[in-house]
Protein backbone atom coordinates (compact mmCIF):
# COMPACT_ATOMS: atom_id res chain seq x y z
CA UNK A 1 0.00 0.00 0.00
CA UNK A 2 2.80 2.42 0.95
CA UNK A 3 4.70 1.65 -2.27
CA UNK A 4 1.63 2.10 -4.46
CA UNK A 5 1.57 -1.53 -5.56
CA UNK A 6 -1.85 -2.11 -4.00
CA UNK A 7 -4.74 0.18 -3.17
CA UNK A 8 -6.97 -0.07 -0.14
CA UNK A 9 -9.69 -1.39 -2.45
CA UNK A 10 -7.34 -4.17 -3.66
CA UNK A 11 -6.57 -5.21 -0.10
CA UNK A 12 -10.21 -5.22 0.94
CA UNK A 13 -11.08 -7.38 -2.07
CA UNK A 14 -8.27 -9.88 -1.40
CA UNK A 15 -8.73 -10.29 2.36
CA UNK A 16 -11.40 -12.93 2.97
CA UNK A 17 -10.69 -13.79 6.61
CA UNK A 18 -9.94 -11.67 9.66
CA UNK A 19 -9.76 -12.70 13.28
CA UNK A 20 -8.61 -10.74 16.33
CA UNK A 21 -5.54 -12.59 17.61
CA UNK A 22 -3.22 -15.59 17.52
CA UNK A 23 -2.21 -17.86 20.37
CA UNK A 24 1.34 -18.91 21.22
CA UNK A 25 1.70 -21.89 23.53
CA UNK A 26 4.34 -24.39 24.60
CA UNK A 27 3.14 -27.37 26.60
CA UNK A 28 4.48 -30.76 27.55
CA UNK A 29 0.95 -32.10 27.11
CA UNK A 30 -2.37 -30.79 25.81
CA UNK A 31 -4.17 -28.73 28.44
CA UNK A 32 -6.51 -25.95 27.24
CA UNK A 33 -6.99 -23.43 28.70
CA UNK A 34 -3.73 -23.29 30.64
CA UNK A 35 -3.23 -20.90 33.53
CA UNK A 36 0.03 -19.60 34.98
CA UNK A 37 3.63 -20.03 33.92
CA UNK A 38 5.87 -23.04 33.34
CA UNK A 39 7.19 -23.20 36.89
CA UNK A 40 3.74 -22.77 38.39
CA UNK A 41 1.89 -25.50 36.49
CA UNK A 42 4.80 -27.69 35.34
CA UNK A 43 3.24 -27.94 31.88
CA UNK A 44 3.94 -24.77 29.93
CA UNK A 45 2.68 -21.31 29.05
CA UNK A 46 0.28 -19.80 26.53
CA UNK A 47 -0.72 -16.27 25.55
CA UNK A 48 -2.59 -14.44 22.78
CA UNK A 49 -1.28 -11.54 20.73
CA UNK A 50 -3.60 -9.27 18.72
CA UNK A 51 -3.18 -8.39 15.03
CA UNK A 52 -0.45 -10.90 14.13
CA UNK A 53 -0.97 -13.21 11.12
CA UNK A 54 -4.69 -12.59 11.52
CA UNK A 55 -5.65 -12.03 7.86
CA UNK A 56 -6.48 -14.66 5.26
CA UNK A 57 -5.90 -13.62 1.65
CA UNK A 58 -7.34 -15.02 -1.60
CA UNK A 59 -4.18 -15.39 -3.75
CA UNK A 60 -6.10 -15.42 -7.03
CA UNK A 61 -7.66 -12.02 -6.30
CA UNK A 62 -4.36 -10.55 -5.13
CA UNK A 63 -2.42 -11.80 -8.15
CA UNK A 64 -5.11 -10.56 -10.55
CA UNK A 65 -5.02 -7.04 -9.07
CA UNK A 66 -1.22 -6.87 -9.00
CA UNK A 67 -0.95 -8.22 -12.56
CA UNK A 68 -3.45 -5.65 -13.80
CA UNK A 69 -1.52 -2.78 -12.22
CA UNK A 70 1.76 -4.15 -13.57
CA UNK A 71 0.35 -4.19 -17.12
CA UNK A 72 -1.11 -0.72 -16.70
CA UNK A 73 2.39 0.53 -15.90
CA UNK A 74 3.84 -0.97 -19.08
CA UNK A 75 4.78 -4.42 -17.80
CA UNK A 76 4.38 -7.64 -19.76
CA UNK A 77 3.45 -11.01 -18.24
CA UNK A 78 4.08 -14.24 -20.14
CA UNK A 79 1.99 -17.01 -18.59
CA UNK A 80 2.48 -20.72 -19.31
CA UNK A 81 5.93 -19.87 -20.64
CA UNK A 82 8.87 -22.06 -19.78
CA UNK A 83 12.19 -20.44 -18.91
CA UNK A 84 14.97 -22.47 -20.54
CA UNK A 85 17.83 -20.48 -19.07
CA UNK A 86 19.38 -17.07 -18.44
CA UNK A 87 22.33 -15.67 -20.40
CA UNK A 88 24.34 -12.85 -18.82
CA UNK A 89 26.69 -10.40 -20.51
CA UNK A 90 28.41 -8.01 -18.10
CA UNK A 91 28.64 -5.37 -20.84
CA UNK A 92 25.24 -5.70 -22.54
CA UNK A 93 22.76 -7.17 -20.02
CA UNK A 94 20.74 -10.31 -19.48
CA UNK A 95 18.61 -12.43 -21.79
CA UNK A 96 15.88 -14.91 -20.89
CA UNK A 97 15.93 -18.00 -23.10
CA UNK A 98 12.31 -19.01 -23.72
CA UNK A 99 13.09 -21.80 -26.19
CA UNK A 100 13.47 -22.04 -29.94
CA UNK A 101 9.90 -21.03 -30.70
CA UNK A 102 10.05 -17.64 -28.95
CA UNK A 103 12.26 -14.58 -29.05
CA UNK A 104 14.42 -14.08 -25.96
CA UNK A 105 13.62 -11.25 -23.57
CA UNK A 106 16.50 -8.87 -22.88
CA UNK A 107 16.98 -6.66 -19.85
CA UNK A 108 19.63 -4.59 -18.12
CA UNK A 109 18.94 -6.45 -14.85
CA UNK A 110 17.36 -9.85 -14.15
CA UNK A 111 15.60 -10.42 -10.81
CA UNK A 112 15.36 -14.00 -9.60
CA UNK A 113 12.08 -14.34 -7.68
CA UNK A 114 11.72 -18.12 -8.13
CA UNK A 115 11.77 -19.03 -4.45
CA UNK A 116 13.97 -21.48 -2.56
CA UNK A 117 13.69 -23.96 -5.47
CA UNK A 118 15.17 -21.43 -7.90
CA UNK A 119 17.43 -23.27 -10.38
CA UNK A 120 19.68 -20.20 -10.45
CA UNK A 121 20.20 -20.26 -6.68
CA UNK A 122 20.69 -24.01 -6.81
CA UNK A 123 23.36 -23.56 -9.45
CA UNK A 124 25.15 -21.02 -7.28
CA UNK A 125 24.83 -23.20 -4.17
CA UNK A 126 25.71 -26.39 -6.07
CA UNK A 127 27.14 -29.00 -3.70
CA UNK A 128 26.15 -27.06 -0.59
CA UNK A 129 24.11 -28.96 1.97
CA UNK A 130 21.38 -26.91 3.67
CA UNK A 131 22.33 -25.92 7.21
CA UNK A 132 18.78 -26.46 8.37
CA UNK A 133 15.38 -27.61 7.19
CA UNK A 134 11.87 -26.64 8.21
CA UNK A 135 9.52 -29.48 7.25
CA UNK A 136 5.81 -28.64 7.08
CA UNK A 137 2.70 -30.77 6.55
CA UNK A 138 -0.96 -29.85 6.91
CA UNK A 139 -4.30 -29.27 5.28
CA UNK A 140 -7.28 -26.97 4.95
CA UNK A 141 -10.46 -28.77 5.93
CA UNK A 142 -14.06 -28.32 7.09
CA UNK A 143 -15.56 -30.17 10.03
CA UNK A 144 -14.10 -28.42 13.07
CA UNK A 145 -16.16 -26.95 15.89
CA UNK A 146 -17.53 -23.56 14.77
CA UNK A 147 -17.86 -22.03 18.25
CA UNK A 148 -14.16 -22.43 19.07
CA UNK A 149 -12.91 -21.51 15.58
CA UNK A 150 -12.34 -17.90 16.60
CA UNK A 151 -8.58 -17.21 16.72
CA UNK A 152 -5.42 -18.68 15.23
CA UNK A 153 -2.38 -20.46 16.61
CA UNK A 154 0.89 -18.95 15.40
CA UNK A 155 3.24 -21.40 17.15
CA UNK A 156 2.10 -24.11 19.53
CA UNK A 157 3.28 -27.39 21.04
CA UNK A 158 1.25 -30.02 22.87
CA UNK A 159 3.91 -32.68 23.41
CA UNK A 160 7.50 -33.20 24.46
CA UNK A 161 10.32 -33.96 22.00
CA UNK A 162 9.42 -37.07 20.01
CA UNK A 163 12.00 -39.86 19.57
CA UNK A 164 11.72 -41.22 16.01
CA UNK A 165 14.43 -43.83 16.54
CA UNK A 166 16.79 -44.00 13.57
CA UNK A 167 15.21 -40.80 12.21
CA UNK A 168 16.35 -38.79 15.23
CA UNK A 169 14.43 -36.63 17.68
CA UNK A 170 11.95 -33.94 16.69
CA UNK A 171 9.93 -31.26 18.44
CA UNK A 172 6.60 -30.93 16.66
CA UNK A 173 4.98 -27.48 16.40
CA UNK A 174 1.49 -26.53 15.26
CA UNK A 175 -0.18 -23.64 13.48
CA UNK A 176 -3.88 -23.15 12.84
CA UNK A 177 -5.91 -20.38 11.20
CA UNK A 178 -9.68 -19.97 10.83
CA UNK A 179 -11.00 -19.62 7.27
CA UNK A 180 -13.93 -17.50 6.12
CA UNK A 181 -14.76 -15.37 9.17
CA UNK A 182 -14.61 -11.69 10.04
CA UNK A 183 -15.12 -10.27 6.53
CA UNK A 184 -18.06 -9.79 4.14
CA UNK A 185 -20.54 -9.95 6.99
CA UNK A 186 -19.49 -13.45 8.09
CA UNK A 187 -19.40 -13.44 11.88
CA UNK A 188 -16.89 -15.40 14.00
CA UNK A 189 -18.29 -18.71 15.17
CA UNK A 190 -20.04 -19.47 11.87
CA UNK A 191 -17.28 -21.31 9.96
CA UNK A 192 -16.10 -24.88 10.53
CA UNK A 193 -13.16 -24.47 8.12
CA UNK A 194 -9.58 -23.98 9.26
CA UNK A 195 -6.06 -24.60 8.05
CA UNK A 196 -3.74 -26.56 10.34
CA UNK A 197 -0.03 -27.17 9.93
CA UNK A 198 2.42 -29.35 11.81
CA UNK A 199 6.07 -28.41 11.37
CA UNK A 200 9.47 -29.21 12.78
CA UNK A 201 13.06 -27.99 12.54
CA UNK A 202 15.92 -30.36 11.78
CA UNK A 203 19.24 -30.71 10.01
CA UNK A 204 19.58 -32.11 6.50
CA UNK A 205 20.87 -35.50 7.60
CA UNK A 206 19.77 -38.20 5.14
CA UNK A 207 18.39 -40.28 8.00
CA UNK A 208 15.72 -37.71 8.84
CA UNK A 209 12.08 -38.75 8.35
CA UNK A 210 10.31 -38.39 5.02
CA UNK A 211 7.37 -36.08 4.46
CA UNK A 212 5.20 -39.19 4.31
CA UNK A 213 6.25 -40.10 7.85
CA UNK A 214 5.55 -36.57 9.06
CA UNK A 215 2.17 -36.58 7.34
CA UNK A 216 1.21 -39.82 9.07
CA UNK A 217 2.19 -38.29 12.40
CA UNK A 218 0.10 -35.22 11.53
CA UNK A 219 -3.08 -37.24 10.98
CA UNK A 220 -2.42 -39.30 14.11
CA UNK A 221 -1.79 -36.29 16.36
CA UNK A 222 -4.38 -33.91 14.91
CA UNK A 223 -7.29 -35.04 17.16
CA UNK A 224 -5.21 -34.31 20.26
CA UNK A 225 -4.43 -30.84 18.98
CA UNK A 226 -7.99 -30.26 17.71
CA UNK A 227 -10.21 -32.18 20.17
CA UNK A 228 -13.43 -31.26 18.33
CA UNK A 229 -12.58 -34.13 15.95
CA UNK A 230 -11.79 -37.76 16.75
CA UNK A 231 -11.11 -39.30 13.34
CA UNK A 232 -9.77 -36.96 10.61
CA UNK A 233 -10.73 -39.38 7.85
CA UNK A 234 -14.38 -39.43 8.93
CA UNK A 235 -14.82 -36.02 10.55
CA UNK A 236 -13.06 -33.74 8.05
CA UNK A 237 -13.86 -32.63 4.52
CA UNK A 238 -10.33 -31.94 3.27
CA UNK A 239 -10.08 -29.08 0.78
CA UNK A 240 -6.35 -29.22 0.07
CA UNK A 241 -3.18 -30.74 1.53
CA UNK A 242 0.22 -29.10 1.96
CA UNK A 243 3.63 -30.69 2.45
CA UNK A 244 7.06 -29.18 1.86
CA UNK A 245 10.66 -28.90 2.93
CA UNK A 246 12.02 -25.38 3.34
CA UNK A 247 15.86 -25.44 3.23
CA UNK A 248 17.81 -22.71 4.98
CA UNK A 249 21.44 -21.66 4.60
CA UNK A 250 23.63 -19.77 7.03
CA UNK A 251 25.30 -18.06 4.05
CA UNK A 252 22.33 -15.77 3.46
CA UNK A 253 21.28 -13.43 1.93
CA UNK A 254 22.88 -14.86 -1.18
CA UNK A 255 25.35 -12.45 -2.75
CA UNK A 256 25.26 -12.42 -6.57
CA UNK A 257 27.77 -14.66 -8.34
CA UNK A 258 27.04 -13.00 -11.68
CA UNK A 259 26.61 -9.39 -12.67
CA UNK A 260 23.18 -8.09 -13.77
CA UNK A 261 21.44 -10.87 -11.82
CA UNK A 262 19.98 -10.40 -8.35
CA UNK A 263 18.11 -12.94 -6.23
CA UNK A 264 15.30 -11.54 -4.07
CA UNK A 265 12.91 -13.10 -1.57
CA UNK A 266 13.31 -16.80 -0.80
CA UNK A 267 15.65 -17.25 -3.77
CA UNK A 268 18.20 -15.13 -1.88
CA UNK A 269 17.64 -16.99 1.40
CA UNK A 270 16.58 -13.78 3.11
CA UNK A 271 13.73 -15.52 4.92
CA UNK A 272 14.22 -16.20 8.61
CA UNK A 273 15.32 -19.77 9.45
CA UNK A 274 12.26 -19.87 11.73
CA UNK A 275 9.67 -19.03 9.10
CA UNK A 276 8.42 -20.89 6.04
CA UNK A 277 9.54 -18.00 3.84
CA UNK A 278 7.23 -17.08 1.01
CA UNK A 279 5.27 -13.87 0.60
CA UNK A 280 6.34 -12.30 3.89
CA UNK A 281 10.05 -12.75 3.21
CA UNK A 282 9.66 -10.67 0.05
CA UNK A 283 7.23 -7.99 1.21
CA UNK A 284 9.17 -7.35 4.43
CA UNK A 285 12.12 -6.09 2.37
CA UNK A 286 10.15 -4.75 -0.59
CA UNK A 287 10.65 -1.06 0.13
CA UNK A 288 14.38 -1.36 0.70
CA UNK A 289 15.01 -3.64 -2.29
CA UNK A 290 12.81 -1.61 -4.64
CA UNK A 291 14.67 1.58 -3.77
CA UNK A 292 18.06 -0.10 -4.08
CA UNK A 293 17.21 -1.67 -7.47
CA UNK A 294 15.94 1.67 -8.80
CA UNK A 295 19.15 3.37 -7.71
CA UNK A 296 21.31 0.58 -9.18
CA UNK A 297 19.58 0.94 -12.56
CA UNK A 298 19.72 4.74 -12.45
CA UNK A 299 23.46 4.82 -11.66
CA UNK A 300 24.27 1.74 -13.78
CA UNK A 301 25.70 -0.04 -10.73
CA UNK A 302 24.91 -3.52 -12.02
CA UNK A 303 28.19 -5.32 -11.39
CA UNK A 304 27.90 -8.25 -8.98
CA UNK A 305 29.92 -6.34 -6.38
CA UNK A 306 27.47 -3.43 -6.54
CA UNK A 307 24.41 -5.68 -6.40
CA UNK A 308 25.99 -7.54 -3.50
CA UNK A 309 25.41 -4.46 -1.35
CA UNK A 310 21.65 -5.03 -1.75
CA UNK A 311 21.95 -8.56 -0.33
CA UNK A 312 24.39 -7.50 2.36
CA UNK A 313 25.03 -9.08 5.77
CA UNK A 314 22.03 -8.68 8.09
CA UNK A 315 22.90 -9.45 11.73
CA UNK A 316 19.30 -9.98 12.86
CA UNK A 317 18.85 -12.69 10.21
CA UNK A 318 22.10 -14.35 11.27
CA UNK A 319 21.11 -14.14 14.94
CA UNK A 320 17.91 -16.11 14.35
CA UNK A 321 20.00 -19.16 13.52
CA UNK A 322 20.47 -19.68 17.25
CA UNK A 323 16.69 -19.93 17.68
CA UNK A 324 16.41 -22.69 15.09
CA UNK A 325 19.38 -24.42 16.65
CA UNK A 326 17.74 -24.37 20.08
CA UNK A 327 14.41 -25.64 18.70
CA UNK A 328 15.90 -28.68 16.96
CA UNK A 329 17.87 -31.74 18.07
CA UNK A 330 20.95 -33.03 16.26
CA UNK A 331 21.15 -36.67 15.24
CA UNK A 332 22.37 -38.71 18.19
CA UNK A 333 22.10 -35.79 20.62
CA UNK A 334 20.84 -36.58 24.12
CA UNK A 335 18.42 -33.97 25.43
CA UNK A 336 15.73 -33.59 28.06
CA UNK A 337 12.39 -34.21 26.26
CA UNK A 338 11.04 -31.04 27.93
CA UNK A 339 13.97 -28.87 26.78
CA UNK A 340 12.30 -26.97 23.92
CA UNK A 341 9.04 -26.37 25.77
CA UNK A 342 10.85 -25.14 28.88
CA UNK A 343 13.00 -22.78 26.82
CA UNK A 344 10.15 -21.32 24.77
CA UNK A 345 7.56 -21.21 27.56
CA UNK A 346 9.96 -19.23 29.76
CA UNK A 347 10.96 -16.78 27.02
CA UNK A 348 7.43 -16.22 25.71
CA UNK A 349 6.10 -15.56 29.20
CA UNK A 350 8.83 -12.94 29.63
CA UNK A 351 8.18 -11.34 26.22
CA UNK A 352 4.44 -11.33 26.90
CA UNK A 353 5.02 -9.59 30.24
CA UNK A 354 7.32 -7.06 28.56
CA UNK A 355 4.41 -5.95 26.41
CA UNK A 356 3.19 -5.83 22.84
CA UNK A 357 6.21 -3.84 21.63
CA UNK A 358 8.45 -6.83 22.41
CA UNK A 359 6.40 -9.90 21.53
CA UNK A 360 4.62 -8.63 18.42
CA UNK A 361 7.75 -7.86 16.34
CA UNK A 362 9.21 -11.25 17.27
CA UNK A 363 6.09 -13.05 16.06
CA UNK A 364 6.26 -10.99 12.86
CA UNK A 365 9.80 -12.34 12.26
CA UNK A 366 11.35 -8.96 13.11
CA UNK A 367 14.10 -9.44 15.70
CA UNK A 368 14.86 -6.20 17.54
CA UNK A 369 18.00 -5.65 19.59
CA UNK A 370 16.26 -4.10 22.60
CA UNK A 371 13.58 -6.78 22.81
CA UNK A 372 16.04 -9.63 22.28
CA UNK A 373 18.57 -8.51 24.88
CA UNK A 374 15.89 -7.52 27.39
CA UNK A 375 14.04 -10.83 27.17
CA UNK A 376 17.23 -12.93 27.33
CA UNK A 377 18.45 -11.07 30.41
CA UNK A 378 15.13 -11.63 32.16
CA UNK A 379 15.13 -15.29 31.10
CA UNK A 380 18.52 -15.82 32.74
CA UNK A 381 17.23 -14.30 35.98
CA UNK A 382 14.01 -16.33 35.82
CA UNK A 383 15.71 -19.70 35.16
CA UNK A 384 19.48 -19.46 35.83
CA UNK A 385 19.94 -23.22 36.30
CA UNK A 386 18.77 -23.81 32.74
CA UNK A 387 21.69 -21.93 31.17
CA UNK A 388 24.17 -24.87 31.28
CA UNK A 389 21.66 -27.04 29.40
CA UNK A 390 21.25 -24.37 26.72
CA UNK A 391 25.02 -24.04 26.26
CA UNK A 392 25.42 -27.82 26.06
CA UNK A 393 22.58 -28.05 23.54
CA UNK A 394 23.72 -25.37 21.08
CA UNK A 395 27.50 -25.64 21.65
CA UNK A 396 30.03 -23.02 22.71
CA UNK A 397 31.34 -22.18 19.18
CA UNK A 398 27.81 -21.51 17.91
CA UNK A 399 27.02 -19.50 21.03
CA UNK A 400 30.08 -17.28 20.57
CA UNK A 401 29.20 -16.75 16.90
CA UNK A 402 25.68 -15.77 17.94
CA UNK A 403 27.01 -13.28 20.51
CA UNK A 404 28.94 -11.65 17.66
CA UNK A 405 25.79 -11.29 15.56
CA UNK A 406 23.86 -9.83 18.52
CA UNK A 407 26.69 -7.35 19.10
CA UNK A 408 26.45 -6.31 15.46
CA UNK A 409 22.70 -5.89 15.90
CA UNK A 410 23.45 -3.43 18.69
CA UNK A 411 25.96 -1.55 16.52
CA UNK A 412 23.54 -1.42 13.56
CA UNK A 413 20.79 -0.16 15.88
CA UNK A 414 23.03 2.66 17.16
CA UNK A 415 24.12 3.62 13.63
CA UNK A 416 20.54 3.57 12.38
CA UNK A 417 19.50 5.86 15.21
CA UNK A 418 22.37 8.22 14.40
CA UNK A 419 21.44 8.65 10.73
CA UNK A 420 17.64 8.58 11.11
Amino acid sequence: LELGILTREDIDAAVKTEFPACRSGFKNKEVTPLEGGYFENGIGYECTTPDVLNLGVAPAVLLERVAQRFRENGGTILEETRLQGVVISERMGGALDLGQEKEPITSRLVLDCMGNASPISRQQRYGMKPDGVCAVVGCCAAGYDKETNLIGDIIYTDSEIVDKGENGKLQYFWEAFPVGIGRNGIEPGTSDVKTTYMFTYMDADERRPSLETLMNDYWERLPTYQPSITDPEKDLDVKRVLFAYFPTYRDSPLKPQWSRLLAVGDASGIQSPLSFGGFGALTRHLGRISGAVFEALEKDCLHKDDLGEINAYTPNLSATWMFQKSMSVKMGQQVDPKFVNRLLATNFEIMDNMGIRTIKPFLQDVVRFDGLVGSLARAFVADPTFMPQIIAHVGIPQLMEWVGHVSMMGLYTVLNGAVS
